[in-house]
């Protein structure tokens, strides 16, 4: 995926830092993410989102917003209005570019303002929300008696995720006044609201009000366990996973489009998490899955290992051999199962202490097999491609791409 640093003119003059991560293959959608109150554009879930859309052929800008991360301006001086400014002015750059978004994804506040901007945007499709408040002015249950030094000093400083944060009297006058009733009713793009049930920054009934006010079509995923900032990996992958296929059905995505991602022939590993070892497999361009190492070893235990992958790949392919010889045998075979185990084994008559792979196969047949048949199918397991590949060595060339 790869990912173009860039900066844009905000709302007030100063320049907001931003990402826009493209596909490899073919450009055939974009999509602008609005990350949640005093976050950043680089939240693991907006990075794992941003991933998954790219690997759908869709790019994906994300950026902090005036004051906060890399982006210019103070953000004591900014108000919910200005941060709806700056995500117009992110939608122009894009239009400048010839790539107006078609999607529009927001988190927390971000998805409030996600909200009020959409009927504004013409090239608008599909919006997602996720963790979103009804009501803007939601945030200021946060501000653990704030309001008072803020209305009489005209700002204050709150802590928020464990970081202090100064709050502007002119950001709690916007936000009392805004309101998604009318915006969510002018809407003409398709609406995902996903939210946790047990989030307990902004309660799962703004999800139901928000999905109540909207007009068809719209579709509402609980994301069960979640925190409301979507910190848990497995929760980040299941949102972008739905993300990406709901939104391919809205955003029209041409049929006729080339191939998107990994060429056929190849399997593409590509690094998905960076503090740890979680890899995102493409085989082709219909086949996902992930790779993973035990927690053990450091890891998060979300896909199978390495070993795993190989065990599997020589227990499948036994199975598929052993079925294609039955098959054209005419032989009562009615279930196969291969259990796979590997380890390191001492290579026998070295003369050293050299340890070589070694794979345990326990095959099952299942059906009104003889004794011969049985006999035969177990010495076609060995005919197996992927055994006969395992037993001799290899040829592996490595290059930069």
């Amino acid at each position: 995926m790869p990912t173009e640093r860039t900066t844009f003119t905000g709302h007030s003059g100063v320049q907001l830092a931003a990402r826009l991560d493209l596909p490899d293959g073919p450009l055939l959608a974009t999509a602008l993410f609005a990350h949640c109150f005093t976050c950043s554009k680089d939240i693991p879930a907006a990075r794992r989102i941003a991933q998954r859309l790219a690997d759908q052929g869709i790019a994906v800008l994300r950026f902090d917003f005036t004051g906060l991360g890399h982006s210019q301006g103070e953000f004591a001086n900014t108000t919910f209005s200005s941060n709806v400014d700056d995500l117009k002015a992110a939608a122009a750059m894009l239009g400048a570019r010839v790539m107006a978004p078609s999607l529009l994804i927001g988190h927390s506040l971000g998805g409030a303002a996600m909200l009020k901007l959409a009927p504004d945007l013409d090239s608008v499709k599909a919006v997602v929300t996720l963790g979103a408040p009804f009501d803007p002015d939601h945030v200021t249950h946060n501000f653990n008696g704030a309001l008072e030094q803020i209305e009489r000093d005209g700002q204050a400083e709150v802590n928020l995720g464990g970081r202090p944060i100064t709050i502007g009297k002119d950001f709690i006058d916007d936000i009392e006044g805004i309101s998604l009733q009318a915006a969510l009713g002018a809407s003409k793009a398709a609406l995902l609201v996903m939210h946790a049930p047990r989030d307990d920054v902004v309660g799962v009934d703004n999800a139901a009000r928000i999905f109540m006010a909207a007009k068809h079509p719209k579709s509402f995923v609980t994301l069960d366990n979640a925190d409301h900032l979507i910190t848990d990996a497995d929760d980040a992958c299941y949102a972008a996973d739905v993300i990406a296929s709901w939104s391919a059905r809205y955003l029209k995505l041409p049929k006729a489009a080339p191939p998107i991602g990994t060429p056929e022939g190849i399997v593409r590993v590509r690094e998905a998490d960076p503090r740890g070892f979680l890899q995102d497999v493409y085989s082709g361009t219909s086949h996902h899955t992930l790779a993973d190492e035990p927690l053990a070893y450091g890891g998060t235990n979300r896909g199978m290992s390495p070993y795993g992958y190989l065990s599997a790949a020589l227990g499948a392919c036994t199975s598929m051999t052993i079925r294609m010889y039955a098959r054209r045998k005419g032989w009562p075979l009615t279930g196969i199962f291969v259990d796979v185990s590997h380890d390191k084994m001492h290579a026998q008559d070295s003369g050293t202490l050299e340890k070589i792979d070694g794979f345990k196969r326990v095959i099952t047949l299942e059906g009104k097999l003889d004794n011969s048949q049985r006999a035969r199918l177990l010495e076609i397991a060995d005919k197996c491609p992927v055994h006969k590949t395992l037993e001799r060595s290899s040829l592996i060339k490595t290059e930069l791409a």
